[in-house]
């Protein structure tokens, strides 16, 4: 989940980013080879088997949840020679050096990088030691391996000539070496979770300026998926599956949740937040049903997206703003239906249509959204049962009562909306 919220981050910049009009190329690098792929990897399933298996489980869930595919989804494997080309520039710039142990490591020299730290703001002399596994040769603590020579104990198949000894790039000049590949030596916007900063994406940051390149202008970096404010991690045994929550809830309920906090806040996973958000997303479905189903010409004419909701996400992409408007929208377009005012009606949901467009929230085509003949008729039965007494208590000023049935409706999937024209209900 903490990685789809990632992913679904960017997803949003590029859309937002392509609805204003540029032209935006994407990269997802995929990083299929590294200490802890290799120490995961079995004799039935070698590290690079094992490596295309959950790039393919991650792919499946961004498709789910409306995630669009990345221009360009480069593999370290893939560009060896790339990250080869740049650590012989460090090394000719002065900047790195080759182990003298013998051992074929090539590593950093943060002590000749005077800028080392700025993204992070921290002085390098108070930074603790580079983990670089069983690599000792380093000649300082905070150095950090470029190229790491072969170990013994590691598959024939994961390793690669170089001038200092077979082996394979560290970590962090992967993701230099294929963006420079992919974007060129400065591009516009470096993407990540808050917990990259340091060291990847600051040691990212000095290989490349180092090595002669502009590299990124702006860092972006969004908040980490919690539970009870720790966070959601496997290692930590505190994760939820996407897979599950996907059936579970559907992409659009998925997608708006994890869009529901602001890009670079910590979103704390609550069982009822998702639950309250499940009604939400079938609140906008149930107007998009009512719209089609009493205007004609709800359909007319063009999606308008408002000012608001644009001036919203130009503001740092300031989801919480452009859901209000996006709801006071829905909530005009009811009152509309219920009066009877079909240019109104109309314009909130064309209006509607085009933020839930932008927002990559497909409320329409979601199991939130009714259909006829959706609901069995022992369910429908049921439901208006419930809905009368609901009704005869409300009539009776007994509204403890009336909010119990809306909460025991809503935590079995069924969702209603009050009218001036009467009450109406989405199974979700």
């Amino acid at each position: 989940m903490g990685h789809l919220r990632s992913a679904l981050v960017y997803d949003l910049w590029r859309r937002w980013l392509t609805h204003r009009g540029y032209t935006v190329t994407l990269v997802r690098n995929v990083t299929d080879i590294d200490d802890k792929i290799l120490a995961l990897a079995t004799e039935s399933e070698p590290w690079w088997a094992r490596a295309y298996r959950v790039e393919t489980e991650f792919t499946r869930a961004y498709t789910a949840l409306g995630i669009l595919p990345p221009t360009y989804e480069p593999r370290t494997s893939g560009h060896i020679t790339e990250a080869l080309a740049l650590i012989d520039r460090l090394l000719r710039r002065g900047h790195a050096y080759v182990a003298s142990d013998g051992s074929g490591d090539v590593y950093f020299d943060v002590s000749s990088w005077q800028t080392y730290g700025t993204l992070t703001r921290q002085n390098p002399d108070a930074l603790l030691q580079s983990d670089d596994g069983h690599r000792q040769a380093k000649q300082n603590p905070q150095d950090f391996a470029l190229w790491k020579g072969t170990n013994p104990s590691e598959p024939k198949s994961a390793r690669w000539p170089s001038p200092w000894g077979t082996g394979r790039p560290g970590w962090h000049i992967q993701c230099s070496a294929m963006s420079r590949r992919y974007l060129g030596p400065a591009f516009d916007i470096h993407g990540g979770g808050i917990d990259l900063r340091f060291p990847h994406h600051e040691n990212e940051l000095a290989q490349s300026t180092a090595a002669g390149d502009e590299f990124a202008r702006y860092w972006v970096h969004n908040g980490l998926v919690a539970i009870s404010g720790q966070k959601m991690a496997k290692s930590l045994d505190n994760y939820l599956s996407a897979d599950e929550l996907l059936r579970r809830v559907g992409p659009a309920t998925l997608r708006y949740y994890l869009l529901s906090a602001h890009y670079r806040s910590a979103l704390d996973y609550r069982e009822e937040a998702l639950t309250y958000t499940h009604a939400t997303v079938a609140r906008i479905a149930n107007f998009q049903h009512r719209a089609r189903t009493h205007l004609e010409d709800a359909t007319v004419g063009g999606p308008t997206l408002p000012g608001a909701f644009a001036a919203a996400l130009d503001d740092d992409l300031n989801v919480l703003a452009a859901l209000g408007v996006l709801h006071d929208h829905v909530r005009a377009g009811n009152i509309a239906v219920d009066n009877g005012e079909t240019a109104a009606a109309a314009a909130a949901y064309q209006s509607i249509t085009a933020m839930t467009s932008v927002l990559g929230i497909e409320t329409e085509s979601s199991p939130t959204a009714p259909r006829d003949g959706q609901h069995s008729s022992t369910v429908t039965a049921l439901v208006e049962v419930l809905l009368a007494n609901r009704s005869c208590a409300r009539g009776e000023g007994d509204f403890v009562t009336a909010d119990r049935i809306r909460g025991d409706l809503a935590r079995s999937g069924i969702v209603i909306e009050d009218h001036s024209s009467g009450t109406t209900w989405t199974q979700a």
